[in-house]
């Protein structure tokens, strides 16, 4: 191709690629402004490792902790988790606006209540992952003892990022989240929307290909094998024809239930307490309490 030929079509891409002068195509792209920026995974994965320092010092983070040192440590490390939270909130708010005009003063103001709040929370935080290791532990006979758990299970650090998220979620952050929950994923091959309510002593088996839908509601000392879907069933639409957002649509696992591998529930059905779900099956209808679910009636599980 000609030099003359190439400047010709290269200024021809540049336009096209250059108008988002549509109102449909102004959703893919965000305007700077009063030196805005978006939420950055890396400032992200430090935000995450500092707070796996802080839920397990010593395992993540600081390996050389003692005694004499942690609060000191401890200090410094929640001075920079704040400190770097609150310009992600900045930026995930400054993302979302939905057309709506904040000031950036009310935006960072915002942010650094958001930011303090979740520092504070941070205790009540790690008191629930607690739970969730004993929980692995109890649950899996290879398990050897508590450190191995929170050094090397995937469910543990998923479960830090999506109880983080969660908060998040729950104090109306945008964006954070579920970049939280989605680095997890892309971890530990564990999908976990920071929507979703997860209560005490929870744990996931194995852990790749599990799915846990946004409105999902799961209780105390509930166990998931690999690959286990809590899914939608339909979606209700609006009269735009997009689905309605907000609508309570993924299953609800009462206290003490089990699902096996690959089993998928689907739908806002109830899973009863003491339930337990085989593996491979598909659930669409409520499941009564104390019931044993699996493929062949005859069998035990």
């Amino acid at each position: 191709m000609k030099q003359s030929n190439f400047a010709s079509l290269l200024s021809e891409t540049v336009a096209k690629l250059s108008d988002y002068s549509s109102a449909e195509k102004r959703g893919f792209v965000h305007e700077y402004s009063d030196s805005d920026s978006i939420p950055s995974a890396k400032v992200l994965e430090e935000v995450v490792e500092l707070c796996r320092s802080v839920f397990f010092p010593g395992f993540y983070g600081r390996s050389y902790i003692c005694s004499d040192t942690i609060g000191y440590n401890m200090g410094v490390t929640l001075e920079r988790i704040y400190m770097l939270l609150k310009s992600q909130i900045v930026a995930g708010m400054s993302l979302n606006r939905n057309g709506e005009k904040f000031s950036r003063k009310d935006i960072k103001k915002r942010a650094k209540d958001v930011a303090e709040k979740v520092i504070a929370l941070l205790p009540k935080i790690r008191d629930v992952l607690v739970t969730d290791v004993m929980a692995a532990y109890r649950g899996d006979p290879a398990a050897t003892n508590y450190s191995e758990v929170i050094s090397c299970y995937p469910v543990i650090k998923a479960l830090s990022n999506y109880r983080l998220a969660h908060e998040l979620h729950k104090l109306g952050v945008p964006i954070v989240p579920r970049l939280l929950t989605e680095m997890a994923h892309s971890e530990t091959g564990i999908d976990i929307h920071p929507g979703a309510q997860i209560g005490a002593y929870f744990t996931i088996d194995h852990g790749t290909g599990v799915v846990i839908g946004a409105t999902c509601i799961i209780g105390n000392n509930v166990k998931l094998y690999q690959g286990v879907t809590l899914g939608a069933k339909s979606f209700p639409l609006g009269e735009d024809g997009l689905p309605i957002k907000g609508v309570p649509r993924h299953p609800i696992l009462e206290d003490d239930v089990i699902v096996y591998s690959n089993a998928t529930i689907l739908g806002r059905v109830t899973i009863g307490r003491g339930a337990i779900v085989g593996g491979n099956l598909w659930v669409t209808e409520d499941v009564p309490p104390e019931a044993r679910l699996t493929q062949n009636k005859n069998s035990n599980i």
